[in-house]
Protein backbone atom coordinates (compact mmCIF):
# COMPACT_ATOMS: atom_id res chain seq x y z
CA UNK A 1 0.00 0.00 0.00
CA UNK A 2 1.46 3.02 -1.05
CA UNK A 3 1.82 6.09 1.25
CA UNK A 4 1.19 8.74 -0.80
CA UNK A 5 -2.30 7.33 -2.02
CA UNK A 6 -4.29 6.05 0.54
CA UNK A 7 -7.14 3.47 0.66
CA UNK A 8 -9.41 2.23 3.17
CA UNK A 9 -9.66 -0.62 5.66
CA UNK A 10 -13.37 -1.60 5.67
CA UNK A 11 -15.14 -4.28 8.16
CA UNK A 12 -17.95 -5.44 6.35
CA UNK A 13 -20.72 -7.01 9.56
CA UNK A 14 -23.14 -9.41 7.97
CA UNK A 15 -25.41 -10.12 10.64
CA UNK A 16 -26.71 -6.43 10.40
CA UNK A 17 -26.03 -5.61 6.33
CA UNK A 18 -23.83 -2.62 7.77
CA UNK A 19 -19.93 -1.78 7.08
CA UNK A 20 -17.70 0.61 8.78
CA UNK A 21 -14.24 1.84 6.96
CA UNK A 22 -11.37 4.09 7.80
CA UNK A 23 -8.73 5.98 5.08
CA UNK A 24 -5.66 4.42 5.98
CA UNK A 25 -2.36 5.25 4.36
CA UNK A 26 -0.42 1.93 4.88
CA UNK A 27 -0.46 -1.30 6.77
CA UNK A 28 2.28 -1.15 9.14
CA UNK A 29 2.08 -5.08 10.08
CA UNK A 30 0.61 -8.48 9.85
CA UNK A 31 1.15 -11.63 11.02
CA UNK A 32 -0.92 -15.15 11.94
CA UNK A 33 -0.34 -15.92 15.95
CA UNK A 34 -1.44 -19.30 17.01
CA UNK A 35 -4.70 -18.14 17.67
CA UNK A 36 -5.21 -15.24 15.02
CA UNK A 37 -4.26 -12.73 12.53
CA UNK A 38 -3.51 -9.70 13.76
CA UNK A 39 -3.11 -6.28 11.44
CA UNK A 40 -1.77 -3.09 12.25
CA UNK A 41 -2.85 -0.24 10.06
CA UNK A 42 -1.89 3.82 9.86
CA UNK A 43 -4.83 5.70 9.47
CA UNK A 44 -5.73 9.17 8.26
CA UNK A 45 -7.56 10.19 10.86
CA UNK A 46 -7.91 7.88 13.46
CA UNK A 47 -4.07 7.25 14.61
CA UNK A 48 -3.60 3.60 14.31
CA UNK A 49 -5.52 0.73 13.93
CA UNK A 50 -5.51 -2.86 14.88
CA UNK A 51 -7.24 -5.64 13.68
CA UNK A 52 -8.28 -8.63 14.53
CA UNK A 53 -9.27 -11.66 12.37
CA UNK A 54 -10.68 -8.29 10.01
CA UNK A 55 -12.44 -7.03 12.72
CA UNK A 56 -11.73 -3.47 14.27
CA UNK A 57 -10.53 -3.99 17.83
CA UNK A 58 -9.48 -0.25 18.26
CA UNK A 59 -8.42 3.28 17.17
CA UNK A 60 -5.93 5.51 18.57
CA UNK A 61 -8.81 7.93 18.93
CA UNK A 62 -11.68 6.51 20.14
CA UNK A 63 -10.50 3.64 22.07
CA UNK A 64 -11.18 5.63 25.44
CA UNK A 65 -14.64 5.28 25.05
CA UNK A 66 -14.58 1.47 26.12
CA UNK A 67 -11.88 1.25 27.74
CA UNK A 68 -12.80 3.74 30.23
CA UNK A 69 -16.47 2.19 30.42
CA UNK A 70 -15.21 -1.20 30.94
CA UNK A 71 -13.37 0.05 33.83
CA UNK A 72 -15.04 2.75 36.24
CA UNK A 73 -18.44 1.50 36.22
CA UNK A 74 -17.84 -0.94 38.20
CA UNK A 75 -15.07 0.17 40.05
CA UNK A 76 -17.37 3.41 41.48
CA UNK A 77 -19.90 1.27 42.24
CA UNK A 78 -17.91 -1.52 44.65
CA UNK A 79 -17.20 -0.30 47.79
CA UNK A 80 -13.39 -0.84 47.92
CA UNK A 81 -12.15 -3.19 45.35
CA UNK A 82 -8.76 -4.25 46.01
CA UNK A 83 -8.31 -7.25 43.59
CA UNK A 84 -9.21 -7.05 40.40
CA UNK A 85 -8.66 -10.01 37.03
CA UNK A 86 -8.92 -8.87 33.50
CA UNK A 87 -9.87 -11.50 31.23
CA UNK A 88 -8.78 -10.81 27.74
CA UNK A 89 -7.84 -7.24 27.35
CA UNK A 90 -4.21 -7.40 25.94
CA UNK A 91 -4.09 -4.35 24.15
CA UNK A 92 -3.73 -3.24 28.08
CA UNK A 93 -6.21 0.11 27.60
CA UNK A 94 -8.57 -1.49 30.36
CA UNK A 95 -5.86 -2.67 32.56
CA UNK A 96 -4.55 1.19 32.55
CA UNK A 97 -8.09 2.61 33.52
CA UNK A 98 -7.88 0.35 36.32
CA UNK A 99 -5.30 1.25 37.96
CA UNK A 100 -6.14 4.74 37.81
CA UNK A 101 -7.76 3.88 41.14
CA UNK A 102 -5.26 4.13 43.93
CA UNK A 103 -7.46 1.38 46.08
CA UNK A 104 -6.84 -1.50 43.86
CA UNK A 105 -3.83 -3.72 44.94
CA UNK A 106 -3.52 -6.65 42.54
CA UNK A 107 -4.79 -6.75 38.79
CA UNK A 108 -4.00 -10.17 36.81
CA UNK A 109 -4.66 -9.53 33.17
CA UNK A 110 -4.68 -12.95 31.51
CA UNK A 111 -4.90 -12.45 27.49
CA UNK A 112 -4.37 -16.12 25.66
CA UNK A 113 -2.37 -14.21 22.92
CA UNK A 114 1.14 -12.31 23.66
CA UNK A 115 1.29 -10.99 20.52
CA UNK A 116 -1.69 -8.54 21.41
CA UNK A 117 0.03 -6.81 24.01
CA UNK A 118 3.20 -6.98 22.47
CA UNK A 119 1.75 -5.43 19.47
CA UNK A 120 0.02 -3.14 21.64
CA UNK A 121 3.00 -2.24 23.36
CA UNK A 122 4.85 -0.89 19.92
CA UNK A 123 1.98 0.35 18.35
CA UNK A 124 0.01 2.08 21.37
CA UNK A 125 2.17 2.69 23.82
CA UNK A 126 -0.11 5.01 25.54
CA UNK A 127 -2.38 2.20 26.55
CA UNK A 128 0.83 0.33 28.21
CA UNK A 129 1.83 2.78 30.23
CA UNK A 130 0.91 1.06 33.17
CA UNK A 131 2.19 -2.54 32.61
CA UNK A 132 5.52 -1.85 34.55
CA UNK A 133 3.08 -0.52 37.26
CA UNK A 134 4.06 -3.34 40.60
CA UNK A 135 0.47 -4.21 41.31
CA UNK A 136 0.33 -5.46 37.32
CA UNK A 137 0.79 -8.87 36.67
CA UNK A 138 -0.08 -9.69 33.34
CA UNK A 139 -0.24 -13.58 31.86
CA UNK A 140 -0.23 -15.34 28.93
CA UNK A 141 -2.99 -18.34 29.20
CA UNK A 142 -6.34 -19.23 28.89
CA UNK A 143 -8.85 -17.10 30.48
CA UNK A 144 -11.38 -19.77 31.49
CA UNK A 145 -8.82 -22.23 33.31
CA UNK A 146 -7.72 -19.07 35.14
CA UNK A 147 -10.98 -18.15 36.49
CA UNK A 148 -11.75 -21.71 36.96
CA UNK A 149 -8.38 -22.26 38.71
CA UNK A 150 -9.22 -19.35 40.90
CA UNK A 151 -9.72 -19.90 45.12
CA UNK A 152 -12.88 -19.18 45.95
CA UNK A 153 -14.15 -15.78 46.85
CA UNK A 154 -10.75 -14.31 46.31
CA UNK A 155 -11.64 -11.53 43.95
CA UNK A 156 -13.46 -8.35 44.03
CA UNK A 157 -14.11 -7.33 40.12
CA UNK A 158 -14.00 -9.61 36.89
CA UNK A 159 -13.34 -7.68 33.48
CA UNK A 160 -13.76 -9.50 30.86
CA UNK A 161 -12.62 -7.45 27.47
CA UNK A 162 -12.90 -10.31 25.13
CA UNK A 163 -12.98 -9.94 21.07
CA UNK A 164 -16.78 -11.36 19.66
CA UNK A 165 -17.55 -14.47 21.08
CA UNK A 166 -16.28 -16.72 18.57
CA UNK A 167 -12.94 -18.31 18.54
CA UNK A 168 -10.59 -18.08 21.52
CA UNK A 169 -13.12 -15.87 23.07
CA UNK A 170 -16.19 -18.47 22.88
CA UNK A 171 -15.61 -19.99 25.76
CA UNK A 172 -16.30 -17.22 27.43
CA UNK A 173 -20.17 -16.18 26.95
CA UNK A 174 -22.00 -19.01 28.62
CA UNK A 175 -23.37 -19.85 32.15
CA UNK A 176 -20.24 -22.38 32.88
CA UNK A 177 -17.64 -19.98 32.47
CA UNK A 178 -19.97 -17.39 34.40
CA UNK A 179 -20.23 -19.82 37.53
CA UNK A 180 -16.52 -19.81 37.90
CA UNK A 181 -16.25 -16.23 38.17
CA UNK A 182 -19.36 -15.96 40.09
CA UNK A 183 -17.31 -18.86 42.93
CA UNK A 184 -13.99 -16.31 42.37
CA UNK A 185 -16.18 -13.33 43.40
CA UNK A 186 -16.30 -11.93 47.26
CA UNK A 187 -19.98 -11.46 48.38
CA UNK A 188 -20.65 -8.08 46.57
CA UNK A 189 -18.11 -8.71 44.03
CA UNK A 190 -19.04 -7.60 40.64
CA UNK A 191 -18.63 -9.02 37.09
CA UNK A 192 -18.45 -6.99 33.75
CA UNK A 193 -18.45 -8.24 30.08
CA UNK A 194 -18.39 -6.35 27.01
CA UNK A 195 -21.72 -6.88 25.47
CA UNK A 196 -21.73 -6.16 21.73
CA UNK A 197 -24.10 -3.63 20.34
CA UNK A 198 -27.62 -3.60 21.67
CA UNK A 199 -28.84 -2.90 17.71
CA UNK A 200 -27.06 -5.52 16.34
CA UNK A 201 -26.85 -8.31 19.04
CA UNK A 202 -29.60 -8.00 21.51
CA UNK A 203 -30.05 -11.35 20.95
CA UNK A 204 -26.54 -12.21 22.78
CA UNK A 205 -27.41 -9.72 25.50
CA UNK A 206 -30.73 -11.20 26.38
CA UNK A 207 -28.82 -14.76 26.28
CA UNK A 208 -25.88 -13.71 27.95
CA UNK A 209 -28.47 -11.97 30.56
CA UNK A 210 -29.76 -15.03 31.07
CA UNK A 211 -26.84 -17.28 31.69
CA UNK A 212 -25.62 -14.89 34.11
CA UNK A 213 -28.61 -15.76 36.46
CA UNK A 214 -28.15 -19.00 35.95
CA UNK A 215 -24.93 -19.20 37.25
CA UNK A 216 -26.25 -17.62 40.38
CA UNK A 217 -25.87 -13.53 39.83
CA UNK A 218 -28.96 -11.79 41.24
CA UNK A 219 -28.35 -8.26 39.99
CA UNK A 220 -27.89 -7.75 36.34
CA UNK A 221 -27.79 -4.25 34.55
CA UNK A 222 -26.23 -3.64 30.83
CA UNK A 223 -24.98 -0.38 30.22
CA UNK A 224 -24.69 1.38 26.69
CA UNK A 225 -22.19 3.61 25.17
CA UNK A 226 -20.81 4.83 22.09
CA UNK A 227 -18.20 3.41 20.29
CA UNK A 228 -17.44 4.87 16.53
CA UNK A 229 -14.89 1.91 15.40
CA UNK A 230 -17.39 -1.05 16.77
CA UNK A 231 -20.58 -2.23 14.47
CA UNK A 232 -23.41 0.31 14.31
CA UNK A 233 -21.18 2.75 16.85
CA UNK A 234 -23.06 1.97 20.04
CA UNK A 235 -21.70 -0.53 22.16
CA UNK A 236 -22.51 -1.72 25.42
CA UNK A 237 -20.97 -3.64 28.71
CA UNK A 238 -23.28 -5.91 30.97
CA UNK A 239 -22.06 -5.96 34.85
CA UNK A 240 -24.04 -8.22 37.03
CA UNK A 241 -22.75 -8.42 41.08
CA UNK A 242 -22.86 -11.64 43.60
CA UNK A 243 -25.25 -11.34 46.51
CA UNK A 244 -26.04 -7.71 46.57
CA UNK A 245 -27.78 -5.13 43.95
CA UNK A 246 -26.07 -2.50 42.00
CA UNK A 247 -27.22 0.68 43.23
CA UNK A 248 -24.34 1.69 45.34
CA UNK A 249 -22.64 3.67 43.14
CA UNK A 250 -20.47 5.87 44.51
CA UNK A 251 -21.71 9.07 43.05
CA UNK A 252 -19.05 11.50 45.55
CA UNK A 253 -16.31 9.70 44.65
CA UNK A 254 -17.00 9.64 40.57
CA UNK A 255 -16.92 13.31 41.35
CA UNK A 256 -14.32 14.03 43.12
CA UNK A 257 -11.78 11.75 41.26
CA UNK A 258 -7.96 11.65 41.50
CA UNK A 259 -7.19 11.41 37.83
CA UNK A 260 -8.31 12.41 34.15
CA UNK A 261 -10.82 10.98 31.67
CA UNK A 262 -12.09 11.65 28.83
CA UNK A 263 -15.81 10.59 28.42
CA UNK A 264 -16.43 9.00 31.56
CA UNK A 265 -18.05 11.08 34.89
CA UNK A 266 -20.35 10.52 37.30
CA UNK A 267 -22.97 12.14 35.11
CA UNK A 268 -21.87 9.47 32.37
CA UNK A 269 -22.18 6.50 34.29
CA UNK A 270 -26.31 7.21 35.62
CA UNK A 271 -26.87 7.87 32.16
CA UNK A 272 -25.52 4.75 31.04
CA UNK A 273 -27.64 2.79 32.54
CA UNK A 274 -30.85 4.58 31.67
CA UNK A 275 -31.92 2.64 28.35
CA UNK A 276 -33.53 3.24 25.45
CA UNK A 277 -37.16 1.95 25.26
CA UNK A 278 -36.95 -0.82 23.03
CA UNK A 279 -33.69 -2.44 24.53
CA UNK A 280 -35.65 -2.33 27.92
CA UNK A 281 -38.52 -3.57 26.33
CA UNK A 282 -36.29 -6.27 24.97
CA UNK A 283 -34.50 -7.13 28.24
CA UNK A 284 -37.73 -7.21 30.03
CA UNK A 285 -36.56 -3.99 32.29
Amino acid sequence: MSTSEPSWFTEAHESSGSSIGFRVRERLHAEQTPFQHIEIYDSTDWGKLMVIDGCMMLTTRDNFFYHEMMAHPALFTHSRAKRVVIIGGGDCGTLREVLRHDEVERVVQVDIDERVTRLAEQYFPELCESNGDPRAELRFDDGIKYMADCDPESVDIVIVDSTDPVGPAEGLFNAAFYSSCFKALRPGGIFVQQSESPLAHIGLIKQMRSALRVAGFQAVRTLTFPQPCYPTGWWSATLARKGADLSGFRERGAQTKQFATRYYNADIHKAALSLPEFVREELGE
